[in-house]
């Protein structure tokens, strides 16, 4: 057999814990798929204070304007948010049919090849990733030649939109709109202070973030705290580029 160049892919993680992420969104979108979601989402409210929190304290934005205009913020993240959330929910229901259309065309390929070893070494294109470390190259032919035989018996189904990428969709939005309440609840409740109010939105999206580091790391078998710490990181990082810059 030639040497297989490495496939291009995608890696899919072994099977996760069964955790509360697990329960709560499993049925209805991937956990990944879930956290890069709270990422993103909590990400993009943090990029709006404290680009007005630096606005705000290099007079960009007159002391008129910036005081009393936190449910104004409130709403303009929340709707930057839902927008942002809606595009990656078409996204990810664009790629659940894409994916499904790859899996069609290989199927379609492997009835047409003229050849056995072309259609095995397709197969080979497909699953080497998973098998090379924990086989040897003879077990992994002998088990690409009886997925051949079984492929070769199924037919290719019509590939379209499903209601699970509909409902992956809506549940998409649904978290990235969810996740990021709890950071702009104070835009809401100090509504004559929008300097402080920021300042703890701000802080409880470093929270959150960490919270969403800490599941991740615990639904991917890695360390959570050190996940968690180093997403926050990346806030943190920003909170301090904007006191920098000229912030709240």
């Amino acid at each position: 057999m030639s040497t297989r160049r490495p496939s291009q892919h995608r890696r899919r993680s072994a099977p996760p814990k069964e955790g509360l992420l697990v329960k709560v969104v499993g049925n209805y979108l991937d956990p990944i798929d879930a956290l890069s979601a709270t990422f993103f989402s909590i990400l993009f409210a943090l990029l709006f204070t404290l680009s007005y929190s630096i606005l705000m304290y290099n007079g960009v934005i007159s002391t008129s304007f910036s005081t009393g205009y936190s449910t104004e913020l409130f709403f303009a993240i929340l709707g930057a948010v839902a927008i942002w959330g809606t595009i990656d929910g078409v996204m990810y229901a664009l790629t659940e049919l894409f994916q499904r259309g790859e899996r069609h065309r290989l199927l379609q390929y492997l009835h047409a090849a003229d050849k056995e070893e072309t259609a095995v070494d397709a197969i080979a294109d497909e699953l080497d990733f998973i098998l090379e470390p924990i086989t040897n190259e003879k077990q992994r032919y002998q088990l690409y030649d009886d997925i051949l035989a079984h492929l070769r018996q199924a037919e290719p189904q019509e590939v379209g939109l499903q209601r699970a990428d509909v409902v992956g969709a809506i549940a998409s939005v649904l978290v990235s709109v969810i996740v990021v309440l709890p950071s702009l609840m104070p835009l809401l409740l100090l509504p004559q202070n929008t300097a402080l109010a920021i300042q703890i939105s701000n802080f409880i999206s470093v929270i959150v973030i960490f919270g969403t580091g800490y599941s991740w790391g615990k639904h991917t078998d890695t360390n959570p705290w050190k996940t968690g710490l180093i997403l926050a990181s990346v806030c943190l990082s920003l909170v301090l580029i904007a006191i920098f810059i000229g912030g709240y």
